[in-house]
């Protein structure tokens, strides 16, 4: 079975003392049926680590050039899809991240994007791992005050 790597981030700023989430809107192609709203994320490209790619998916996707990463918070998530005929194993490492940006530039791979509470954020991710990702970091984040 085919694999893929990927990495993003969970990215969040802070208003009115509170953590709001950025969630990126991706339109339906031929790897995804329908439309569906997720965090951040792209392929690993050769020769890159981890967090090169989280820089770089992050400015290509949305702009922010000013992201901070945290240091102590990293997910993990595995699925499959099929694709071609195939199925793919794919996996992807989401990190933490800090902006204080709130102007977004969506790349062409994109609809929309929304900030979001996190109670809101949870409720609008369409797919599951991607819930449970944003549960962890914003539990990761209250326990560390913010």
């Amino acid at each position: 079975m085919p694999k893929e790597k990927s990495a993003g981030a969970i990215i969040f700023r802070i208003e009115k003392g509170e953590p709001v989430y950025l969630l990126l809107h991706y339109p339906s192609s031929k790897k995804a049926k329908r439309e569906y709203w997720d965090l951040a994320k792209g392929h690993i490209e050769k020769g890159e680590e981890e967090k090169d790619t989280v820089f770089r998916e992050v400015r290509e996707e949305t702009g922010l050039k000013d992201i901070k990463l945290f240091d102590g918070f990293r997910e993990g998530i595995r699925y499959w899809f099929q694709f071609g005929g195939q199925k793919i194993a794919k996996t992807v490492a989401f990190y933490l991240a800090q902006t204080k940006q709130k102007k977004v530039t969506i790349s062409h791979e994109h609809v929309g994007f929304q900030w979001l509470p996190y109670e809101q954020a949870k409720e609008k991710l369409t797919y599951q791992n991607a819930k449970q990702v944003l549960e962890k970091a914003h539990h990761f984040l209250s326990a560390k005050g913010v």
